[in-house]
């Protein structure tokens, strides 16, 4: 399967970034690298047949009605996805992605942190990050567990540690793949596991990051997936 890591990418440095304040310099230059040396080698992707369903945030739960799943927001929690999506925009203009920037193939659906990105602290910034991209983009994706071959290249190059290799589930209807990571700073845990999805033409990414695998566990429960909303005739 061809890799398009610059989506994925962008992704991972804008979640982590604000956690460990002194590593955007050096990966902002591996952000420069890998953008132009993916976005040459890959293919040009087809542009999704409709945009990427924003969904909404409602007493504390996000829910997506097209992709067919709800996350629990823990209370207190700051809200990031329109900042998210306009650096994605502005990344895309910058490497010639013009069908992301036109919201077709790559968005964020919901970022959300436990204190501001920008904000320094002693603990780790836990976070959700649910994000869909036109599975298109990667020729031969066929299941959710392949789209982590780019999720583990940028994870490592991070500084992360592979602690479960790719794995399905089932969780509720759906079949699920996960992988979780953990990266030591200090004196401090940063543990994260993703779980992703192929639905509707999408590749569907759930990113929980927390300072203790409890605290990560407990994110993931506030996953849950329903019944998808039809499709109209």
């Amino acid at each position: 399967m061809d890799s398009r890591l610059s989506f994925v990418l962008f992704i991972a440095m804008t979640v982590l970034l604000p956690v460990f304040p002194g590593a955007q310099q050096a990966a902002h230059g591996q952000s420069t690298s890998s953008s132009t040396s993916s976005s040459s080698a890959r293919r040009a992707p087809k542009p999704a047949a409709a945009r990427v369903d924003a969904g909404s945030v409602s007493n504390g739960v996000y829910r997506n009605q097209s992709f067919g799943f709800a996350c629990k927001i823990p209370a207190g929690w700051v809200l990031r996805t329109e900042e998210m999506n306009a650096q994605e925009d502005e990344h895309a203009k910058l490497v010639g992605d013009r069908s992301t920037a036109a919201g077709k193939t790559a968005r964020v659906l919901l970022a959300a942190f436990s204190r501001p990105p920008q904000a320094r602290g002693e603990d780790v910034n836990a976070s959700i990050l649910i994000a869909a991209e036109s599975a298109e983009a990667y020729p031969g994706l066929k299941e959710a567990a392949q789209y982590f071959e780019p999720v583990t290249a940028v994870a490592q190059a991070q500084g992360f540690e592979v602690i479960n290799e790719p794995y399905e589930f089932v969780l509720g209807p759906k079949t699920v793949a996960r992988s979780d990571f953990q990266k030591d700073v200090g004196t401090r845990v940063m543990w994260q596991s993703t779980l992703v999805v192929l639905v509707r033409g999408y590749a569907v990414s759930f990113t929980f990051i927390g300072g203790t695998e409890d605290e990560v566990e407990e994110l993931v429960e506030g996953l849950s997936f329903g019944v998808e909303k039809p499709r109209p005739h």
